[in-house]
């Protein structure tokens, strides 16, 4: 079986090399001409798979991609040519969440407030949406959540709508880029929703640059708005509108779910999923590749806002990626450079911490922290 693999994609020799000759090519200069003896083809968000790609592709059995996300990808086409297809939706969905925790704990220290006394209105209450919910809701944190398609589908869970998101001290945007329909989310904050936001609040974007208007934003804080923004995603990515860095609170270059285990995670699930599709063994559990963390143990002894600071930005300080993002980005090329070249970063689950009573332990272990007795 030939399978071909989008080089950044992490473990695969790992997952697939006894299933098969594995072959690597670069999502961004790879030709169809070069996959045209794929049995397999697995992919990430640089290499675009459409009919052109498929018409030199006659051996084709199944295109996975180890991203959330599917707009690269043309279903319709792979559907037609009968063709199997697969996503690792929610496979960066913890990362996702970690990377809003980590910007809701910097926000807090330096406009000095207490996350407690704030409330998150979550627009996207799918994987990373829910998963932001939970670790927000361990904390005692109020949130809110807006998802009208998952409302219309049945979801048992309490759906606000948006005048009530637009009340929220806090706003985190978590959809998918939807072009038209009753659910467009393309400028889904356009002139008229941002220029409702009050100075005092906080808008968050970690899903896609498209769903936010980055012009009406940059024209509304050239007018004088003081409102906070956080923006991993933007408008015509990699040609940003660097003009707008100035303004923004914490920036970064698409990089929110960005982990280890998010990017192994999503290798991983297009292995289960081949090995459903050709019956193949699934034996390598997700664990088995992934390095011991780097993390020394921690121990904290009380609930407070800046304990708890102090164990995330142990693991993640998004205020790092903020620095890093706008010395460089302005230089030609460097948006797509930080993203390729980004460090590793692990998620919550590798720092143990011990934690001294059962009101502590709740709380660390709803962040995602892997608990560790106080004796061990």
């Amino acid at each position: 079986m030939q399978i071909y693999c989008e080089d950044s994609l992490l473990y695969a020799r790992e997952f697939f090399a006894d299933w098969g000759q594995l072959h690597f090519f670069s999502g961004r200069t790879v030709t169809p001409s070069q996959l045209k003896d794929a049995d397999i083809l697995l992919v990430r968000s640089t290499t675009r798979v459409d009919a052109e790609m498929l018409s030199h592709c006659p051996n084709l059995k199944y295109v996975g991609t180890a991203t959330a996300g599917t707009n690269h990808l043309d279903i319709q086409a792979l559907k037609s040519r009968g063709i199997a297809y697969g996503s690792a939706a929610g496979c960066n969905a913890i990362a996702v969440a970690e990377y809003v925790v980590s910007a809701l704990f910097a926000l807090a220290q330096t406009q000095g407030w207490q996350l407690l006394d704030k409330q998150v209105g979550i627009v996207g209450a799918g994987h990373v949406g829910s998963q932001l919910h939970n670790k927000l809701s361990a904390l005692g944190i109020r949130t809110l959540l807006c998802d009208p398609p998952l409302a219309a589908q049945g979801d048992k869970r309490t759906i606000v709508d948006m005048d009530a998101i637009m009340a929220c001290d806090i706003i985190s945007l978590h959809v998918p880029l939807v072009e038209q329909g009753p659910y467009s989310t393309r400028g889904l904050f356009g002139p008229q929703r941002l220029a409702q936001l009050s100075d005092n609040q906080v808008l968050i974007n970690a899903c896609r640059g498209e769903v936010v208007d980055n012009q009406a934003l940059l024209a509304l804080y050239r007018q004088g708005r003081k409102f906070t923004t956080v923006l991993d995603v933007w408008e015509n990515e990699p040609d940003i509108l660097t003009d707008l860095l100035p303004y923004v609170a914490l920036a970064s270059a698409h990089i929110a779910g960005h982990t280890l285990e998010g990017k192994a995670r999503g290798t991983w699930m297009l292995y289960q999923q081949v090995g459903e599709l050709l019956s193949l063994p699934v034996e390598l559990p997700l664990e088995a590749v992934l390095p011991d963390p780097e993390l020394a143990a921690m121990t904290i002894d009380e609930v407070e806002q800046a304990q708890l600071a102090k164990l995330v930005f142990g693991v993640y300080d998004i205020r790092q990626d903020d620095q890093l993002f706008k010395t460089q980005v302005s230089q030609p090329g460097q948006f797509e450079y930080i993203r390729k070249h980004y460090a590793i970063r692990r998620e919550f689950a590798a720092l143990q911490v011990s934690a001294g009573n059962s009101v502590l332990k709740k709380a660390i272990c709803g962040l995602g922290f892997a608990s560790k007795a106080a004796n061990s």
